[in-house]
C-alpha cells in the first residue's frame, strides 16, 4: 500500500478536535476535522474519518465525512491514502458506523 501525506499539519486545535488540511488532487486546500482513528474489521488496516469545514456549510446541518486508510510513519506523522474499491470503503464506512454508535452509547443521558 501506498501511503503519503496528502495534507499539511496543522498544529491548531478548535476546541478538542484536531484539524488537519487535505491537499486534493486539484492542489486545492480543505481544512478538515479529525473525527475518529478506527481499525476495520476484517483487517489490520486502520482508517480516519474526517469531517471538512467550510464556511459554507456552517448553516447546513449535515456534511458528508471523507473516509481515507490511515498510518503513522516511524516519526509519528500521518499517512492517508484514498480507498480504492467499494468492498474496502463499504468495510471502513461500517466500521466507522460501529465507532459512532458507541460513541453516541458512550455519552451522558441528561
Amino acid at each position: 500500500m501506498d501511503f503519503s501525506p496528502i495534507y499539511e499539519e496543522d498544529d491548531n486545535l478548535q476546541g478538542n478536535e484536531a484539524v488537519i488540511h487535505l491537499v486534493l488532487d486539484d492542489d486545492t486546500e480543505m481544512e478538515c476535522v479529525i473525527i475518529a482513528v478506527f481499525p476495520a474489521q476484517e483487517s489490520e488496516q486502520e482508517y480516519i474519518a474526517l469531517l471538512p469545514i467550510s464556511e459554507e456549510l456552517e448553516d447546513e446541518e449535515e456534511s458528508d465525512v471523507l473516509l481515507y486508510r490511515y498510518a503513522e510513519d516511524e516519526s509519528g506523522e500521518l499517512l492517508l491514502d484514498n480507498i480504492e474499491s467499494d468492498e474496502e470503503y463499504d468495510a471502513a464506512a461500517q466500521a466507522f458506523y460501529n465507532v459512532i454508535d458507541e460513541m453516541m452509547d458512550e455519552e451522558p443521558t441528561e
